[in-house]
């Protein structure tokens, strides 16, 4: 199960990293022995070679954060205490060799040229890293023969550092799975932990011990709703049926989002077959994307805002403007016969009622489930196929003192979440039916029939 390199022992499959590749990814669950493998071979190539070595993280407030106090632990007992001196904020070599520690959510494409000459840089809790941060990190990691290492639990397959190296790796690539089973250091204390575990909390224990994705951020509102859905086989293909109604339901935004979701009712079935977020976007151009679809449209479904008058828009409301636009809207109070009114439900009573038909809901994977696409059309971006990625991240806020969870954060994924609650409130009220009544004419005592002849 192992083997050995020098004085040191290692896990099996860490033999990647004295192999020379540009990217070398070790990713699974609790005491795999990735941190405490990956701190053993940097000691030991740093005490070989001279190299210049960055160890970083998404955030680190402070050293204690950071690998600093694994890397010294590990000094001791690889009995290298002669060849390098810990110093406070840093690591160095007798021959040269540093160690760096740096928060890269922190830096800017100016403050990480600092790192340009480095020979390594090791990316621990790498779930957390984000887009941006690896778009600033990886071409700053440039020297001839430079070699970016990367360990970490998994969290979500839609993360950036999942996606980037385990979904589309690249191919310069070394890339293992290790979990408890692979650690030549797991004892009894850490097995009794795990089985712990594994009897009280076995939806967890996928995660926690063998490495595999969540189906949605740990404290996700619609957690075990997203599960159960992914067992189901309801996030699948929904092709447009042109014999449905097309209902538009929109939760609004400016300079956030204004989030859309197409949505067709077959019976009993909620399907999404389209989810677009658009920003900065007028509502004309939406509309104007909208109608290229040329679908069988349905109503236009609005939160209670969307009737309230607004000064941006010259008086006028949401429904004002799309009604102008030529798009039928459900109203906020009925005022003919023919007139659908919106459901409105507190935030909380929405949330419920979500939970109470989520079975009810199917999503189709392409433009619902997909990746998060930017595209900049007129000016204004679209963001489309990513009301699954804002489902799994939907969560509370947790109050610091009682650890109490309170109200849904507002952020960039609550905008989906708030979509999904509309749509559920009105799912029920969705007809495939025309609501427009064609106009008839009523007779009435002395009533005349007008002569077309000569116009009355």
């Amino acid at each position: 199960m192992t083997e050995e390199t020098g004085i040191a022992q290692f896990p099996e499959k860490l033999k990647i990293l004295f192999t020379a590749m540009r990217y070398k990814v070790a990713r699974g669950g609790r005491s795999s022995g990735k941190s405490w493998g990956f701190a053993r071979a940097l000691l030991i190539l740093g005490a070989r070679y001279t190299l210049r070595i960055l160890c970083a993280r998404e955030v680190q407030e402070s050293i204690k954060q950071s690998v600093h106090k694994l890397l010294k632990d590990q000094i001791q007992v690889l009995g290298l205490g002669s060849r390098y001196q810990v110093l406070e904020t840093a690591i160095r070599g007798v021959n040269g060799t540093e160690f760096a520690f740096c928060g890269l959510s922190a830096l800017t494409v100016e403050s990480i040229k600092s790192y340009e000459g480095y020979d390594v840089c090791w990316v621990e809790e790498a779930q957390n890293i984000s887009e941006n941060s690896w778009a600033i990190l990886i071409p700053t990691i440039r020297k001839d023969n430079s070699e970016i290492w990367i360990s970490f639990n998994p969290d979500l397959e839609t993360d950036p550092t999942y996606d980037r190296f385990i979904t589309n790796p690249p191919e310069d690539i070394l890339s293992v799975e290790m979990n408890w089973r692979d650690n030549p250091w797991f004892n009894d204390v850490m097995n009794k932990e795990r089985l712990h575990c594994l009897a009280t909390d076995p939806e967890g224990y996928k995660n926690i011990w063998e490495g595999k994705c969540k189906p949605a951020v740990s404290g996700a509102i619609y957690y075990k709703e997203i599960q159960k859905a992914e067992d189901e086989g309801r996030i699948c293909n929904l092709p447009y049926d042109p014999m449905l109604k097309v209902h538009v339901v929109l939760d609004l935004g400016w300079g956030d989002s204004l989030a859309v979701s197409l949505v067709q009712k077959h019976l009993s079935e909620i399907r999404i077959i389209k989810y677009l977020e658009f920003s900065k976007t007028r509502l004309d151009v939406m509309s104007s994307e909208l109608k290229a679809f040329h679908y069988n449209w349905g109503l236009v479904w609005l939160p209670h805002d969307g009737f309230n008058a607004s000064l941006n828009s010259g008086g006028k409301s949401t429904y004002d403007i799309l009604t102008a636009l030529g798009w039928e809207c459900a109203v906020r109070r009925a005022r003919k016969r023919e007139d659908i009114e919106i459901s409105e439900l507190s935030i909380e009573e929405g949330i419920r009622n979500v939970r109470m038909k989520f079975g009810q809901i199917y999503f189709d994977k392409t433009h619902c489930a997909g990746k998060l696409n930017p595209l900049p059309p007129e000016g204004h971006t679209l963001l489309t196929g990513r009301l699954i990625e804002c489902l799994k991240r939907y969560r509370r806020k947790i109050n610091r003192e009682t650890t109490a969870e309170t109200s849904p954060v507002h952020d960039e994924h609550s905008h989906g979440a708030d979509n999904l609650r509309y749509i559920c409130v009105n799912a029920d009220k969705m007809l495939n039916v025309d609501t427009k009544k064609p106009i008839t004419r009523i007779n009435y005592p002395g009533y005349r029939p007008v002569d077309p002849a000569v116009g009355y």
